[in-house]
């Protein structure tokens, strides 16, 4: 009996520690734009996963260089051990490296991976991404069988590739879409390009505006970009100088909470469907690897891919829930 209450007694002193260890834990996650719902739902996630662990999470919005270095600063100060970070310029990968090290915080990248002063990925910190280019060709097939669904004869289509060439998954993703347009037929002159000054949905707004009153004399349009937000803009863009909703056909990418507004108004508009990327993966998982890595030394795979899911109107609530968003 005394040895079972012995076993008893130190079980419970592991558990107490163990919580006392898990509440010592303190995690940043850092994201090149809060405001954007992509990173809202990361955040989401990366609560969940605190929730879960008793860690603290701290949830930091930068978007320019100097920010980055003073938030891995406060982390430091604040006694954090590692932090998660979706940089607003992958070249800032060697700084950050440094200012991690200087602070003494593990450190691993998300969605936007780091390169080094050569470009290349800074392959020994570790990554959670999506696969850019399968994700685009995606959005590429699905614009191809709806063009050939609803009849329209590809030279008379024009194209708003919604650029944002300074990110490098954002030309994986549109280049993805652009093989498999052209795979199908489509004439590379008929794509126009419309570089957006940032990632969001005025951004792309401004810049299919331009392209849009440039070749009015297009009768039909598709549209595609690094995000929701680019082609949401696009779309809005349209409606701006008049196209019919039946006359644009634009694709998505992320399956964040304004592309899923869209598809609930009462009427269809041009904003066809978006490729789904979890994030919850790519929020509660790297908070629970950077956790487990803190905690028990577990250290995270060095690159992990994620893939997406085309999602329509009549179909968006079903890809939630098999994805797990929901």
């Amino acid at each position: 009996m005394r040895s079972l209450k012995t076993l008893l007694l130190a079980s419970a002193v592991a558990l107490v520690a163990s919580a006392s260890w898990a509440a010592d834990v303190k995690i940043g996650f850092v994201v090149k734009q809060a405001e954007e719902p992509w990173f809202q739902d990361e955040w989401k996630f990366a609560e969940q996963a605190a929730t879960e662990k008793g860690f603290t999470l701290v949830k930091i919005g930068a978007e320019d260089g100097e920010k980055v270095q003073s938030a891995i600063d406060n982390l430091g100060a604040q006694g954090a051990q590692g932090f998660i970070i979706c940089v607003p310029d992958v070249k800032l990968g060697p700084g950050i490296v440094a200012k991690a090290t200087a602070n003494d915080l593990k450190l691993m990248t998300v969605d936007d991976r780091l390169v080094g002063a050569d470009g290349k990925p800074l392959e020994d910190v570790a990554h959670m991404g999506i696969s850019a280019t399968k994700i685009g060709e995606t959005v590429g097939q699905a614009l191809v069988d709806e063009i050939k669904k609803r009849g329209w004869d590809m030279k008379e289509v024009g194209a708003i590739r919604v650029s944002y060439d300074q990110l490098p998954t954002a030309v994986d993703r549109v280049e993805g879409a652009i093989s498999v347009l052209k795979a199908a037929g489509f004439p590379a002159e008929k794509i126009y390009d419309a570089p957006q000054a940032k990632t969001d949905t005025e951004a792309a707004l401004n810049a299919a505006t331009t392209v849009l009153n440039k070749h009015a004399n297009v009768k039909y349009w598709v549209a595609f970009g690094l995000n929701d937000e680019a082609v949401l803009g696009a779309v809005r863009a349209s409606e701006s100088v008049g196209i019919a909703t039946g006359n644009i056909i634009g694709v998505g990418i992320g399956g964040a909470e304004s592309a899923i507004n869209e598809f609930k108004k009462p009427s269809a508009t041009g904003f066809f469907g978006t490729v789904i990327i979890s994030p919850k993966r790519h929020g509660y998982e790297t908070a629970m690897n950077m956790y487990e890595w803190i905690a028990n030394d577990k250290a995270p795979p060095m690159l992990t891919l994620t893939a997406g899911s085309l999602a329509l109107r009549g179909d968006y609530e079903k890809v939630r829930k098999d994805l797990g968003v929901e």
